[in-house]
């Protein structure tokens, strides 16, 4: 049943903050499909991936509420606030979690990373279609202007169509002026990983601290039909994340190895 724009509820959050350009960008297209609930943390959560608070309460605090908006910061992680949004704090479980704009790309694997997609997958958890939203730009004034039109595109057709249960989008923008974008290419995670290096130094105090850096290996740069070579060549790249995380293509041969065991 198609869901009309004043009866739907959209819940938004990001793993950048409360006032990263790219939650503000996402926050302004999405009050054109309906009643948005913003939950963040002040500062940065990148990195976070899938993290739970257990040690310590979560804290929560209403900043502004409006007849179509409401904002909440939130002490916790993405997906803690997603989890506080859908049992505590909205009127009834969203049509929507829409996660982003993330400040940097999250494609291939960064996707298990990725606090911005984490949340995604929370939603999904709940039977909430869910879109993960990322710009390739990790600069704090990186340009989203081109940014809104995929974003209003891609949940025009989420409008028509539900995603199927246990399914999300992940969704990866090329940073490059509009014109420049080729359009939508629906594909799938890159193989590769990161290779993590840290920089060994020393603080004022002389003492030795490790900063992590990272350089990313792309296992197949010549596959056309991967998340990384759609935006390396200006596409818009969606993939479909499945919260299933089992290996099924391999479950008969392991069958079959520990069958005497």
């Amino acid at each position: 049943m198609k869901i009309e724009k004043d009866d739907r509820l959209i819940l938004l959050t990001n793993d950048d903050g409360l006032y990263a350009e790219g939650l503000n960008t996402l926050t302004e297209v999405m009050q054109e499909f309906g009643k948005v609930v913003v939950i963040s943390t002040i500062e940065s959560r990148s990195g976070m991936s899938q993290a739970l608070t257990v040690k310590m309460p979560i804290r929560v605090k209403l900043l502004k509420e409006t007849d179509t908006k409401r904002i909440y910061a939130c002490s916790g992680t993405p997906t803690d606030g997603v989890k506080i949004a859908v049992n505590q704090l909205l009127e009834r479980k969203p049509d929507w979690v829409v996660s982003g704009i993330n400040h940097g790309a999250n494609a291939s694997v960064s996707v298990i990373y990725s606090g911005t997609m984490a949340a995604a997958i929370e939603g999904c958890l709940y039977g909430i279609d869910s879109v993960g939203f990322s710009l390739d730009n990790f600069s704090a004034q990186a340009d989203f202007g081109p940014a809104r039109k995929y974003v209003r595109d891609i949940m025009n057709s989420l409008s028509r169509k539900r995603l199927p249960i246990g399914i999300c989008l992940n969704v990866n923008i090329p940073s490059c002026p509009d014109q420049e974008i080729k359009g939508i290419k629906v594909c799938r995670q890159a193989k590769g990983n990161w290779r993590e290096e840290f920089e060994k130094r020393k603080d004022p105090m002389g003492k030795t601290y490790y900063w992590l850096t990272g350089i990313f290996e792309n296992h197949e740069p010549e596959s056309t039909d991967t998340d990384e070579w759609a935006l390396s060549n200006k596409y818009v790249s969606v993939v479909p994340v499945s919260i299933d995380m089992t290996a099924h293509n391999f479950i008969g041969d392991l069958k079959k190895q520990f069958k005497n065991v």
